[in-house]
């Protein structure tokens, strides 16, 4: 079973959902709206992706920041700090498996890590 990290009403969790289902995987849901997400969490994937792939540049949450914390989310710790203020600032969803973490939706790397 692998854990599927996001929003449940953004597209690319939707998505997913829709792939893991078609393929018949298992996955448990954390909705980190809710839920939250924990400082080691982050670290965690960040000592597997950089943070660039981690934090989302895209949404209209990262638009919304001023340019000073912008900058500031250069930095990892900083960055940290954003994300666990704002969920939002998570690339989604994320994917956790045995060995396995991916970030955002793409069915190809969906079909080679988790088939």
């Amino acid at each position: 079973m692998v854990k599927v990290y996001g929003i449940p009403n953004c597209g690319s969790v939707k998505k997913a959902f829709t792939w893991l289902a078609e393929n018949n995987i298992k996955f448990q849901f954390i909705d980190f709206k809710k839920e939250g997400i924990s400082e080691l969490k982050l670290q965690q994937w960040l000592a597997q992706q950089p943070l660039e792939i981690v934090l989302n540049k895209n949404g209209t949450t990262w638009k919304g920041l001023t340019g000073v914390a912008q900058k500031k989310a250069t930095n990892q710790k900083e960055a940290i700090k954003l994300m666990i203020q704002n969920t939002s600032l998570i690339k989604r969803p994320i994917i956790e498996g045995d060995n396995i973490l991916l970030i955002g939706f793409d069915e190809v790397n969906y079909t080679n890590q988790l088939k």
